[in-house]
């Protein structure tokens, strides 16, 4: 599989400054050069090179807003924007192993936990520790807070009792938040999230999915039976699990924005660079208007949907409201993203329809984007109701 780019289809640098615009530089070259040679295997295997993640660590992209002081980068949630794109035009399974890490679990514990615990944890995530989010089972997918996972008090500590399904980095993970309810009559008001780790007794790591997209990233199922939990791995407070599962799914919206993007400025690339050796009727096929008409669309559409997940970050790192740009954001992004996968395919014709090149990939991995974090219904419904507020 072919995973050449041609430089002729540099995202535009709107809305960059010059320090962005450099790590932006700085994670394109590592994806070109590290992740690249690595995706058909990965895609192949099904699984994630172990030796790729520990350069992502290495170069500071899995703590990326965590603070210095805790061996993080220490900088903002539209550099963890720019790097899950970037990456993500080259594998958008290694863009949401690095997305999962940054916008949802370290986003949540630099919301929710109190400094010590902040401390703990947060020096693990910027130092090695893979971290995933335990929110879905096999009743409670857009209706996120049908949770059937029990967490009952026995003294100071908590008991886990239940399963989890479609887990992002569940087979990379050691740290896991977890969302149980502690009363179920009280509704979300019972939702409470626990800070676990794999090690602990009575928590299992279950199957791995078989998916037709973003193979490379495991999703799993978790066991709990009996797993204790001390009380002070509770995140934020008893009973405000669905706060923090809600915040936090905000900000991981844009994020799946931005690597959707990636994933269909990835489709572009290959397009572009395609339509100029391809011959058919004694000249390269980009030579004639129909193609180059499919191109100007595909990119026009990119560009909007870039703005669109910018726009987001932007709003979301100055602290105003960002809930209608991060579900307008992720609805717009997860479209294009399948339709440019698929007009990349229509442009390779036959080869695009093989595993041979890499456009068939990058169709197979679009789909999920109108599924995870928030389904397109949902993402159109809280638009609808912000709109009618």
């Amino acid at each position: 599989m072919s995973t050449t780019l041609t430089d002729g289809a540099r995202p535009a640098l709107t809305m960059l400054s010059e320090e962005e615009e450099m790590f932006r530089e700085a994670v394109r070259d590592f994806a070109l050069s590290e992740v690249a040679p690595r995706v058909s295997e990965m895609d192949e295997s099904q699984q994630m090179d172990s030796g790729l993640v520990e350069q992502l660590f290495e170069l500071g992209l899995m703590g990326i807003e965590i603070p210095e002081r805790w061996g993080g980068t220490e900088s903002t949630f539209f550099t963890s924007v720019l790097v899950v794109e970037e990456l993500s035009r080259i594998d958008p399974s290694v863009g949401v192993l690095v997305d999962v890490q940054n916008t949802l679990v370290i986003n949540a514990l630099l919301r929710w936990a109190p400094e010590a615990q902040q401390e703990r944890f947060l020096k693990r995530l910027a130092s090695g520790t893979v971290g995933a989010y335990a929110l879905s089972e096999a009743g409670s997918g857009s209706d996120a807070f049908a949770l059937a996972c029990r967490a009952e008090q026995d003294g100071d500590d908590w008991i886990l009792e239940g399963q989890k399904l479609w887990i992002t980095n569940g087979n990379e993970a050691d740290l896991f938040i977890v969302f149980a309810t502690v009363d179920p009559e009280a509704g979300y008001k019972g939702i409470t999230a626990f800070l676990v780790d794999r090690d602990t007794p009575g928590f299992t790591v279950g199957k791995k999915e078989d998916k037709l997209g973003i193979r490379a990233s495991s999703t799993t199922e978790l066991i709990f039976e009996g797993c204790r939990i001390p009380a002070d791995r509770v995140l934020g407070e008893v009973g405000k699990g669905y706060k923090v599962a809600i915040e936090t799914l905000n900000e991981g919206r844009i994020g799946i924005g931005a690597q959707m993007v990636g994933l269909a400025q990835g489709a572009l690339d290959h397009s572009l660079k395609y339509v100029q050796e391809r011959e058919q009727f004694g000249r390269p096929i980009g030579k004639f208007q129909g193609v180059q008409f499919q191109l100007a669309e595909m990119a026009t559409k990119i560009e909007a949907a870039r703005l669109l997940v910018y726009n987001a970050a932007r709003l979301k790192d100055a602290g105003e409201d960002f809930l209608m740009a991060a579900a307008q954001a992720k609805l717009y992004s997860s479209q294009i993203a399948q339709e440019v996968a698929s007009t990349a395919i229509d442009l390779f014709g036959g080869y695009g329809f093989t595993r041979e090149y890499p456009v068939e990939k990058l169709y197979r991995d679009a789909k999920i984007g109108t599924i995870y974090e928030g389904t397109t219904n949902m993402q159109l419904q809280t638009i609808a109701k912000l709109l009618l507020r």
